[in-house]
């Protein structure tokens, strides 16, 4: 849990929270993480979809309509299991001309009644605990696949060793799934930011973008491992729980890229004007789409 959703639930201050939090570490009864805590064997330990579905909901929504804006109308994508790429795929539902290959019962359903977007379900094993499926059928059903951009999430991300996951049933079917991809985008919010766990799923030089939440302002450690990320060449998206109500990309700010994946002159100039230009692009494809369904 971040700091912020425990000091809520106690009704107290983060100041004290996190003295607390030290005190509880130190007598092992929990493993503290950058800007919240986690129960002690975090490594191994993953939490179901229940729990997940109550985490950064605020958070997960931003984010989800910001990376929303990624996708192109008629786009063959894969999109893998998670509470945040849920929330995009409730999204992707109103882009036309969609192709959607995924091997989450949750993200099938959140588009099985949308009008002109094909969904492609793996096979494989079902695991209930995210309403995922897993295995060598999973696996197997994904070889000679190739789509234009793969959407994930997992349990971890830091710059040393990308995103990770703690199983490693799921972790095998998001490599596959990252191979059937041109590129790679990871949905993480900032509480995922500097964990890592058992099972690494994408390495940091495969991911092309990020799509995040604004850190707290006390939240040294995830800014760090945000420049890490940029300075790999990681694109950056930061959305914000703030805004408007309804507006596509709710707050957007693209981090510049000293990394390989920099192209071209311009640093902070050019990647804030080609993250305006996509975001009113994408804020274009949802009107025509609103219009088409009237």
């Amino acid at each position: 849990m971040s700091l912020r959703e425990l000091a809520r639930v106690v009704q107290t201050s983060e100041v004290t929270v996190r003295r607390d939090v030290r005190a509880l570490e130190a007598e092992g009864l929990l493993d503290r993480r950058h800007g919240g805590a986690v129960l002690p064997g975090g490594f191994t330990r993953e939490s179901g979809f229940p729990q997940k579905s109550h985490l950064a909901t605020a958070e997960k929504t931003a984010i989800a309509d910001l990376a929303a804006n990624f996708v192109e109308e008629g786009e063959a994508i894969v999109v893998g299991a998670g509470t945040t790429t849920q929330e995009l795929a409730r999204r992707l539902a109103r882009v036309p001309g969609l192709t959607v290959v995924t091997n989450s019962l949750l993200v099938a359903q959140a588009l099985a009644h949308a009008n002109r977007v094909e969904v492609v379900m793996t096979g494989g094993t079902l695991r209930g605990s995210n309403y995922a499926l897993v295995g060598s059928g999973a696996e197997q059903s994904l070889q000679g696949l190739r789509v234009s951009r793969a959407f994930l999430s997992g349990s971890g991300l830091t710059a040393e060793r990308g995103l990770s996951t703690s199983n490693m049933l799921s972790a095998s079917v998001d490599r596959a799934l990252v191979q059937a991809a041109a590129e790679v985008v990871v949905l993480a919010d900032h509480t995922k930011l500097g964990t890592d766990t058992m099972f690494q799923t994408v390495p940091t030089d495969l991911i092309t973008r990020l799509v995040t939440d604004e850190p707290a302002g006390h939240d040294d450690r995830a800014a760090t491992e945000l420049q890490a990320l940029a300075d790999q060449g990681v694109q950056i998206a930061v959305a914000g729980a703030g805004g408007e109500e309804g507006s596509a990309g709710r707050q957007r700010r693209d981090v510049p890229l000293p990394g390989p994946r920099r192209q071209g002159p311009g640093g902070l100039r050019t990647a804030v004007a080609l993250g305006a230009a996509e975001s009113a692009q994408g804020a274009e494809r949802a009107r025509v789409a609103d219009l088409r369904r009237r």
